[in-house]
């Protein structure tokens, strides 16, 4: 998380919870430190991002990544 870009691409940082005003914040904080930032809405949306945290560990052990790697999003051009 001290670089969140690696060879160019940022790394996807989800952010959710049930205050609007409060979420944009956060994204915006994600954004400011280099993350690319997806508002996964509301706080119940978090349950779906703990296995993608399990997922991340798992692929740090298990795959010996270690810690230098991250989740991105490639979109289609125009995509948004």
């Amino acid at each position: 998380m001290a670089d969140p870009q690696i060879e160019g691409r940022r790394a996807v940082m989800y952010v959710a919870g049930d205050d609007p005003d409060a979420r944009k914040t956060v994204a915006g904080l994600a954004e400011e430190i280099g993350f690319e930032p997806i508002e996964a809405n509301g706080i119940a949306s978090a349950r779906l991002l703990e296995p993608f945290a399990m997922l991340w560990i798992f692929s740090a052990y298990k795959f010996g990544f270690g810690r230098d790697f991250a989740f991105s999003i490639i979109r289609k051009k125009g995509a948004r």
